[in-house]
């Protein structure tokens, strides 16, 4: 069921219609790959991601929420946060999960490989939430869209839509979409959404590093490259035309909500007749929004879930925290 998974999963990553039949294989050798088997009486080291959770995180008891919304996670990418991920996948548990695109960052793969053990280990996290019930619905963004023509397809019990619809407990209907096509440089001018990316990606790379002198100083994660962008005014004229132009899809489909992704914004706001969503993303904000089982919707920061653990852990006697 695993290697399944990574045939559907991975056809996403080729440029061309003849690399379909290599890459399945490719990305199964890759993400599936037998483990070697250990040499008597010595212990395997531990990926770098289960590191990190055990020891820099802490541990706490799961959460459970009806639903939870994840998008632009950009696995592929070195800016996409794992170990933070892998530790929100780990201390939550839901009755569904929506995938709202660009999980795997094909535009980045196509140009320069990247894929290591963090990457492995929140794809099996996923899978295995949808092999122990969780009903996992995978709706493709613009940097998954390969997989937009696996529509109604179901690789490893997660089913792929193009756009999906939730009906929360209190009885409201939200359409769920990734949103690139209300982006007008995606819809009006591809080329310019790509070279935008490349820039993007030199963003991330500041972020990541700056984080990394953060962490020396005991200071916890703080998206620089949001900040930067949040304070350059086209950016936020571009989100607000974004937002309202979800919100009218919405309305004309006479839905009570819009959850989607695509901007890397995490935002609630009432917009007409309508609740507008965004999820956020997980290479800056590190944001998911959740229904709680009675319905209330709510986004959930996790850097700021990370700090008051970690917080919590310093407080505890040293006795307690070797206890975990």
């Amino acid at each position: 069921m695993v290697r399944g998974a990574c045939l559907g999963w991975h056809l996403m990553a080729t440029k061309d219609d003849s690399l379909m039949t290599e890459t399945p294989a490719l990305f199964s050798r890759l993400l599936f790959r037998p483990t070697a088997p250990s040499e008597p009486g010595r212990r395997r080291r531990k990926p770098r991601a289960d590191v990190l959770h055990r020891h820099r995180f802490g541990r706490e008891e799961k959460r459970f929420y009806r639903s939870i919304w994840i998008s632009d996670v950009h696995l592929g990418t070195r800016g996409c946060q794992t170990d933070m991920l892998l530790d929100f996948l780990r201390h939550t548990e839901s009755d569904y999960l929506y995938l709202v695109g660009d999980i795997i960052d094909c535009w980045r793969l196509r140009r320069s490989w990247f894929w290591d053990d963090a990457h492995d280990l929140v794809v099996r996290a996923i899978i295995e939430k949808a092999r122990n019930g969780t009903k996992v619905i995978y709706v493709p963004g613009n940097h998954d869209e390969a997989l937009r023509p696996y529509t109604a397809s179901v690789f490893a019990d997660i089913r792929v839509e193009r756009e999906a619809v939730h009906v929360t407990e209190r009885g409201e209907t939200l359409l769920i979409l990734h949103g690139d096509e209300f982006d007008g440089v995606m819809k009006y001018a591809r080329w310019l959404a790509v070279l935008g990316d490349h820039a993007y990606g030199a963003a991330l790379k500041l972020n990541t590093g700056y984080n990394r002198l953060r962490r020396l100083f005991g200071l916890p994660y703080w998206s620089l490259s949001a900040y930067l962008k949040f304070r350059v005014k086209n950016a936020v004229q571009f989100i607000s035309r974004f937002e309202e132009a979800v919100a009218a899809e919405g309305q004309r489909r006479q839905v009570s909500g819009v959850v989607c992704g695509h901007i890397h914004h995490a935002e609630i706001r009432r917009i007409g007749s309508l609740t507008y969503y965004n999820d956020g993303d997980w290479v800056e904000s590190c944001t998911a929004l959740v229904e709680e089982p009675g319905g209330a919707m709510h986004l959930l920061r996790w850097t700021d879930e990370i700090h008051k653990r970690v917080q919590r852990r310093q407080d505890m006697a040293p006795e307690a925290v070797a206890a975990e």
